[in-house]
């Protein structure tokens, strides 16, 4: 075991901090079941590796672990998440931009507008969490 006093490197702060904001969405709109959770893991390993080899994409990994979560849940569930500032029409997703850029945001393009950053989904769809 290494002692504690060992700094995370960059790349695995980047990656944490991607699990967690991911999670984080992902508990506010009720889906982190088991499988949904080994969902954001196997992307954290995938990207991983992508910033091994490109270590300047590491302020990009929240964005691209929300984007895989997102790919992976439309094929088992359905779309996430579903945007929580359009009340009428047909339930639509928000999207990740910039899809290659720091500081991710989920945005709604049928309204135009920015709904929250990646990791703070639950302010924006008002829901408090029940703790």
């Amino acid at each position: 075991m290494a002692p504690h006093s060992d700094p995370i490197s960059p790349l695995e702060q980047a990656l944490h901090a991607a699990r967690a904001l991911v999670l984080a969405d992902l508990v506010a709109g009720e889906v982190a079941e088991a499988d949904v959770v080994s969902l954001v893991e196997d992307s954290v390993v995938q990207r991983r590796w992508w910033v091994e080899q490109w270590p300047e994409g590491a302020g990009y990994v929240a964005g691209l672990v929300a984007q895989d979560v997102q790919d992976a849940l439309l094929e088992r569930y359905g779309r996430w998440p579903l945007c929580p500032v359009c009340g009428s029409g047909d339930p639509h997703a928000l999207d990740v931009e910039p899809e290659l850029g720091p500081d991710p945001h989920w945005v709604c393009h049928k309204a135009g507008v920015k709904v929250a950053s990646v990791g703070t989904l639950a302010s924006a769809s008002g829901d408090t969490p029940s703790s």
